[in-house]
């Protein structure tokens, strides 16, 4: 299980997960055509987060030309360039599944304005930082260890 873990945490991304369940945000997606490589921006309200580690994804739904599209991008994929916040909805649930059902007005997420909206983008980048900085020193602990075991095995 450790194995798996390390692999696991080789692959995530720092300060990847800056939005949340409700947020519109656009996705910075790279497609590779052939041998031509470009960047498609994709913009919706996030649904829902799921899983965790290294395969957590999240779904993001957008309205084209009257029909609802969604599309599932994992959190830490090397495709993902980047996710940027457009507004910061205000939520009460985890899973916005019931936005589907909904048409028109019915179907917009309550924006937080302001002042509030600042603050929670300043706390939730706060928080993304300090889980970062946790995420590093942990590693940096268990390489020195590491590079102990092997000294000390040497010896």
């Amino acid at each position: 299980m450790d194995l798996i873990k390390t692999i696991e945490e080789t692959q995530k991304r720092p300060g990847a997960q800056d939005f949340n369940v409700g947020d519109t945000v656009k996705v910075f997606f790279k497609i590779i055509e052939g041998k031509t490589e470009r960047i498609q921006v994709y913009e919706g309200l996030v649904l829902c987060k799921k899983n965790s580690g290294a395969s957590e994804t999240f779904t993001v739904r957008k309205i084209s030309y009257g029909v609802g599209v969604e599309r599932v991008f994992p959190v830490f994929s090397p495709r993902v360039v980047r996710v940027e916040v457009v507004r910061v909805g205000k939520v009460r649930r985890s899973k916005l599944y019931y936005i589907r059902d909904k048409v028109g007005k019915g179907a917009k997420v309550k924006e937080l304005i302001g002042s509030q909206a600042t603050a929670y983008l300043e706390r939730s980048r706060a928080a993304s930082q300090a889980k970062i900085a946790a995420e590093q020193a942990l590693k940096a602990e268990v390489k020195a260890e590491e590079v102990a075991e092997h000294t000390d095995a040497a010896e």
